[in-house]
């Protein structure tokens, strides 16, 4: 054993002479990058077009809110009403008066809710108004208006396929989060929760998951393009196609929920049949049921649906365009009512007996 200690001296010396030859010369071989002639990124070294993507989130994050919506139940063990967490979504901040909006379904069945800031301060919230056939509803909170940064508005009217976006939002709970994707199409029609569709609704690839409905989708100046509110997938998660509300929608939506608590839409005095009882009769267009008595259809002359002397059920006028856009049913019809006002003259187009006759009446405000 004693003649074996040179032995391991020399093995240990020439191991480590070879190890520092190695160590020499790894460290004067040239790196890939300077093989290839390109230049060595610095660590931390972002691109413009990062640097932009973190501005963007930056500024526009601290108008983001998360949203708890509260529904009254009973404690299994004392017995008492207590506000259980019923679900979660996104919002952002509409004024600095401390309107907030989000989608109708986040708070949808609940009888209260609860906003958390971007400063993680939450405040008990008012609900002020929803449009169920838009899906959108506005709270109230009472945070100081330094605590609020309203969200910048775009426009919806120039946007293009391919445009860059980004959605932030809080899915899954985790806050704060931003996607970005482009927008895929433009014109999509998704059905809201009181089955009247949603139409010119944009379709993105902006990874939107269950939380992030009711939050944002910016543009690239971070402004406001559309409200998040559903995923086309199979399985309930992501799937790659999404879809926002435009902010066209939101922009006129929006002020009749705080000023009224509801969508003001111009009427024509009439009770109209459900799609559902339309399709049921065979019928497309607007089937008329009732008239409202001194009302614009009832000085134009329309005829409601009733029964004759012997029980009979006869159908009223049914109304099939308005001012040349054609209405398949009552849903087409409140959707071209959205592009006028109280006080408006149409031309409305009606079948009666089996043929099309054109009446003119002026529209008036809901009571």
């Amino acid at each position: 054993m004693r003649g074996s200690r040179p032995l391991i001296s020399c093995v240990v010396v020439v191991a480590a002479f070879a190890a520092g030859a190695w160590l020499s010369a790894l460290a004067a071989r040239p790196s890939v990058a300077a093989r290839s002639g390109q230049r060595p990124i610095s660590p931390g070294q972002i691109s413009e077009a990062e640097r932009s993507t973190v501005g963007l989130f930056q500024h526009a994050s601290p108008s983001v809110v998360f949203i708890t919506s509260l529904a009254v139940g009973r404690s299994a063990f004392r017995f008492d009403l207590t506000q259980i967490p019923r679900g979660s979504g996104s919002g952002f901040i509409w004024d600095e008066q401390g309107h907030v909006v989000t989608n109708f379904h986040v708070i949808e069945g609940g009888n209260a809710a609860r906003v958390t800031l971007a400063d993680q301060s939450t405040w008990d919230a008012e609900l002020i108004g929803t449009a169920p056939e838009k899906d959108l509803a506005v709270l109230k909170i009472d945070a100081p208006a330094d605590r609020l940064q309203p969200i910048p508005l775009g426009t919806a009217n120039d946007l293009q396929v391919g445009q860059q976006v980004f959605a932030i939002g809080n899915p899954f709970g985790f806050d704060h989060t931003l996607t970005t994707g482009v927008i895929s199409a433009l014109g999509r029609e998704i059905q809201s929760a009181a089955r009247i569709p949603i139409r010119d609704v944009i379709q993105t690839d902006a990874a939107i998951n269950p939380g992030n409905s009711g939050g944002p989708l910016l543009d690239s100046s971070g402004r406001l393009i559309g409200v998040n509110t559903a995923i086309f997938s199979p399985s309930g998660a992501y799937a790659g196609i999404g879809f926002a509300i435009p902010v066209d929608t939101v922009q006129w939506v929006v002020p009749d929920l705080i000023q009224h608590g509801r969508v003001i839409r111009p009427t024509l005095g009439v009770q109209l049949a459900s799609p559902q009882i339309s399709r049921q009769l065979n019928i497309t267009g607007a089937l008329i049921l009732e008239i409202a008595p001194g009302g614009p259809a009832d000085r134009a002359g329309l005829r409601p649906t009733m029964r004759n002397q012997r029980g009979a059920l006869v159908l009223g006028d049914v109304i099939v365009a308005v001012d040349g856009e054609r209405v398949r049913d009552a849903a087409d019809l409140q959707l071209v009512l959205e592009q006028h006002e109280a006080g408006d003259t149409v031309r409305v187009t009606i079948t009666r007996g089996g043929s099309e006759q054109d009446v003119r009446l002026v529209l008036q405000r809901p009571s």
